[in-house]
């Protein structure tokens, strides 16, 4: 089981490292950090076919960044790895807050976990660019997490609308090519060209989150009741994600099998 467990000081950083079965029954060990002081949280995760998946939740400004390093396929002319960044916009009941995960302690750390709740796929048309040198005011973590992935970070119109209601920048945000716009652009999955242009599909999954909190009933000397924090809900959640690219060569995985 997990507990939450009482931190000293005002602002906490933590890391936790949680043993997660995967779908074809691998264990990946996965690192959920938290900073309560800059609220935010990450989650880290081996898939397996061996891609790094990170999922950082900034709070603050409402922004959550998935990055995938996936590794290139070298025979076909690709570089060691390809990384990619998808920014959305983060909901506050989608995972619990950063002070609740700074607590998260585990009774036994080489229990294998497995979510309890699945929750639906989602499915994501990311169809605008993020300047990487422009993307700090959106959230000052895109530095960090996308400096690899600084020509591939995409993000999705509807969220735009929301960052620029909010104030932030919109000359950092560049609208993509759809297959409205251009009748002959094809899933790259469809098109035999490696070097023609084509929508890309990416898909990963966060095997294991802390998504809510639960909470217990107390009776104190009186008989007067309360509640209070005492676990989490644990979710496992997917995304394919659809985003334009120049060439199909930056897409090797997305193939009809």
């Amino acid at each position: 089981w997990l507990a939450l467990a009482p931190l000293p000081g005002p602002a906490a950083r933590a890391e936790l490292r949680v043993r997660v079965r995967l779908p074809g029954g691998q264990v990946t060990e996965e690192s959920l950090q938290a900073d309560s002081g800059a609220d935010c949280v990450s989650l880290e995760l081996r898939a397996a076919d061996g891609a790094l998946v990170t999922l950082t939740a900034d709070f603050k400004q409402e922004v959550k960044i998935f990055r995938a390093l996936i590794l290139g396929e070298l025979e076909r002319g690709q570089s060691q790895f390809q990384a990619l960044c998808f920014v959305t916009r983060l909901h506050r009941n989608e995972i619990i807050p950063s002070e609740s995960m700074a607590k998260l302690r585990q009774k036994n750390p080489r229990t294998v976990r497995q979510a309890e709740e699945v929750r639906g796929l989602e499915h994501l048309s990311m169809d605008v660019a993020v300047n990487f040198s422009k993307a700090a005011q959106l959230s000052s973590h895109i530095h960090n997490v996308c400096a690899e992935a600084r020509e591939a970070i995409y993000t999705r119109e509807e969220d735009v609308k929301f960052w620029l209601e909010k104030g932030v920048d919109g000359s950092m945000f560049e609208v993509l090519p759809q297959g409205s716009d251009v009748p002959e652009l094809q899933r790259c999955r469809l098109c035999l060209d490696r070097w023609k242009p084509c929508i890309c599909s990416y898909s990963l999954s966060i095997e294991w989150y802390p998504c809510m909190l639960k909470y217990c009933k107390s009776r104190d000397a009186a008989g007067k009741v309360s509640s209070y924090k005492c676990g989490i809900r644990s979710c496992q959640k997917g995304y394919t994600f659809d985003y334009y690219v120049p060439q199909k060569q930056l897409c090797l995985w997305d193939e009809e099998t």
